[in-house]
Formats: C-alpha cells, structure tokens, sequence
C-alpha cells in the first residue's frame, strides 16, 4: 500500500497537476508537420523533468527528439523504465471538433484537447507520481530511466536504431508503457498481448495509359476489375483468409484465455452500435468476437483506387489500380514470412496483360508477454490498489511496436499498465480523458514504483 500521505499529496495538488497538463497539451506537436512545437515540447519535459531531481535532455534523431531522463537511487534497489510519447495524432477534420484540439477545455469531468489520453495525460501520470512520492514519501524507491518518444504516431520510423544506441543507458529490470485502455469503465487492465502488423500496397498496370472502353473492352484486361477479383478471392465463404501459409504459425488461444475473456462484461449488440453497425461480421466462423479481435489474424483492404472517380462518366479501360492492404499478426507470425505469402498469392493470382507490383509500406511483430510475473503482479496490485477492483488480464488488436522492440533488443517484458477508456475517442475528434482516470494513474504509478521496489527487490 502507498503511503498515506503519498495520496493525500496528489489528492492536494490536482488542480495545479491538471494546469501542468493543460500546458503540456497545448504544444501542437503532430509529428509530421510541426517539427517545431515538437522541439519545444521535449525541451518542456526535460525542464518539468529536471525539476523533479532526474537528469534529463532531449536526444535528436534523424526526425524528431527523443526525451531521455534518469535518476539514480541505489545500486541496491531495481530499475523501472517508463516510455510514453508527446507526439500526437493531426487534429483533422477540425470542424468535427467541439473545441479547438491545442486549446484544452475540461468539462463534464473530462479534459478536451487531443493528446489528451494518447498519450500527454497517461505519461504525465508517472511525472506528478515521481514528484508525490519524492515530497511526500520515502522518495522514490527505485532507479528510473524514462524514455518519451517524440515519432510514436508515425510509425516510430527512428526508434529501433535509438534503442539500439542508447541500450545500456536503458538497461532496466522491469518496464511500463501506459499507451492503452480499460476494457470498460470501472474495469482496470493490462495488456499482455498485441498483434503484429504487415501493411502492403498491391498495384496493378495495364495499358500504358487510360484507353476507350468501347473500341478495346473484350480484348485488354481491365486493372480495376482484376485488381478487385484479387481482393475479393483473399477470404473463403467462412471468413478465413487464403493466402498461403497464413495460419501455420497462429498460437491457439488456451482454454484458460478463453474462460477468462467469456467472463468480462462484454456488450456486443452495444458495440456494434458503438461502430454504426447494426450487425457485427466479416471475421472467421467459429470464433467469438473478442477472439477475433484479439487473438485472431485478420487481413482489410484499407483502400482500393483506379481509373475515373470524378463526376459523371468517363468510359475507359483504367491504366492502372491499386489497393492498400493491412495484415494483423498474432503471436508467433512472422510479419516477413506473412508478406512473401501475400507476394506468392498475388503472382497465383495476377492474369495476363497485367504487371502485379507489391510494396511493403510498414510491419511491426506481434508481442506476448508472460501474464504472470514479479512485473505483471506489481502492475495488478498497483491497478487495484489505484482504481479499487481487481485487473483484468486482456490482449489487444492493435499494434503498439516499442512493446516488442524493449522484449526483443532490451531483454524486457513491459507491463502495458494504460489508464485510457474505449470512448476518449483517440485519433478522432473531440479526444478526451476522464479526470479521474487521470489522477487514479498517477496512484497506480506511485504504486507500481513501490510494488516494483518491493517484488524485485536485490
């Protein structure tokens, strides 16, 4: 248990810890267009970080600075990395937008503003729980190293050499990443599974330019219509994708999983709703819908363009077309493997007259994390003792990459300990984050650096 008067100090400090995030949002930081206020907000974090007793600076990169910060406690205690990321998603389309995205409003026991949840307010938790236990605990019970991302958004495209760099700097014996979401509100969680990804663009070309469909329709093969042949045939009639090899290297979920997930509150009528849907499908037969989220490989056409899209008509025979296809992993698929069976499918499948082009445009590996260790137990212990009901245990369907990077090239399971819920709407308008989400992850983060102290202790 935290010291009492540990949560009284962040009980006290609310509001000045909510102004503290208000400025932090402000900064547009969009990792593709404003290089700038990315600048100033890794200086701000190093500045708010100093302050807090950690050696800090900001670490350039070939895009954006990287926030590095540490504190050296004993060499008789652990040491807990802690990653989040400034950068944020654009704020397009700004007139679907109540208010303005940098000009924070907290109302109906929110924060407005994006950046709000994903990922300001949840790495801002861990800086008001470093200084709560610092005036007014025992100080800190470990060493720390804290890395904030300034690329995360876009695809993390520098982060792997970064890590590889600064690997000692980062040396650690447990980690946490608050980047996700309770299951539901009132249910906190943690994340022991994401999927992988592998995002290919397939073109095809025909004619050397657009031709008259009347004169030449019948004896050229028209891109387009192959090209959504090639789509369509990537499914059978139960939903299970056709690419080769795809499913040989999926892990079965065990009976254990699947017991546990049958029992989280879980709406489906409600979440079709949520999605504008008045029915849910399109994933594999036999499976339930949280299998198939989460723990289930899943192959969409992302977009499909080709030939004339304005008004009117225009008859033609297209030049060329294309398609954007994503691929979700599961644990133990090779994204590479995965990719070089797209490029198989697509030769089986390209007809004559057409010159098929496969591009791979982003992959990620799938991670799973034991769900039982001293780590994951100090993370449940901490969410409990946080937000008062104990953790549920989850994957997740998307993709978050630093997590296998710190497996694969730090040699760390991280605890993905998120304080988010699913309706802040993150990448969308009107980004939010409940207030007391906020404040209950500042607990759960001097939590988990005691429960860390104490579960791994030397």
């Amino acid at each position: 248990m935290l010291p009492e008067t540990v949560t009284e100090y962040l009980s006290a400090n609310r509001q000045r810890h909510l102004a503290e995030l208000i400025e932090l949002l402000r900064f547009p930081s969009v990792a593709n267009t404003e290089p700038e206020a990315c600048n100033q907000v890794a200086d701000w974090l190093v500045e708010r970080l100093g302050k807090l007793g950690l050696e800090a600076r900001s670490v350039p990169t070939q895009g954006r600075p990287n926030v590095l910060a540490s504190l050296h406690v004993s060499e008789d205690v652990p040491t807990l990395l802690i990653y989040g990321h400034y950068d944020v998603q654009p704020p397009d389309p700004l007139e679907l937008w109540d208010t303005k995205p940098f000009e924070p409003v907290v109302r109906d026991g929110a924060i407005y503003a994006r950046g709000a949840d994903d990922d300001k307010g949840q790495l801002y938790a861990h800086l008001m729980a470093i200084e709560a236990l610092t005036e007014a605990g025992d100080g800190v019970p470990v060493n720390l190293r804290i890395l904030l991302e300034g690329e995360e958004e876009i695809g993390s495209p520098n982060i792997e050499p970064f890590l590889i760099e600064h690997a000692d700097e980062l040396a650690a014996d447990a980690a946490v990443i608050s980047d996700s979401e309770f299951f539901a509100e009132g249910l906190p969680s943690i994340t022991y599974s994401l999927r992988g990804l592998s995002y290919v663009e397939v073109t095809f070309r025909g004619p050397s330019v657009d031709i008259h469909s009347g004169l030449n329709g019948g004896a050229v093969t028209n891109p387009v219509n192959a090209l959504a042949r090639l789509v369509a045939g990537m499914h059978d009639s139960n939903g299970r994708v056709t690419l080769p090899g795809f499913y040989d290297d999926v892990l079965d979920l065990t009976d254990a999983e699947r017991t546990q997930w049958e029992a989280l509150p879980f709406d489906e009528a409600g979440y079709a709703k949520s999605l504008g849907v008045d029915a849910l499908g399109g994933g594999e037969s036999g499976f339930s819908v949280l299998e198939r989220r989460w723990a289930r490989p899943t192959l969409d056409a992302n977009g499909i363009v080709g030939g004339y899209t304005g008004l009117g008509s225009k008859t033609i025979i297209p030049a060329e077309a294309s398609a954007k296809i994503s691929m979700r992993l599961v644990a133990n698929q090779d994204p590479a493997r995965i990719v070089e069976g797209f490029r198989e499918y697509v030769a089986e499948n390209t007809p004559p007259g057409i010159q098929a082009q496969v591009q791979l445009n982003a992959g990620a590996r799938p991670v799973m994390v034991p769900p039982q260790s001293p780590a994951m137990e100090a993370g449940k212990e901490a969410m409990a003792e946080a937000f008062g009901k104990e953790a549920a245990m989850t994957r997740c369907g998307a993709s978050v990459p630093i997590t296998e990077l710190f497996q694969r090239l730090l040699g760390l399971d991280a605890v993905l300990m998120g304080f988010g819920l699913p309706d802040d709407n993150l990448h969308s308008p009107n980004e939010h984050y409940r207030l007391e989400q906020f404040y209950g992850g500042a607990v759960a983060s001097a939590a988990m650096m005691c429960n860390i102290g104490r579960l791994l202790a030397k």
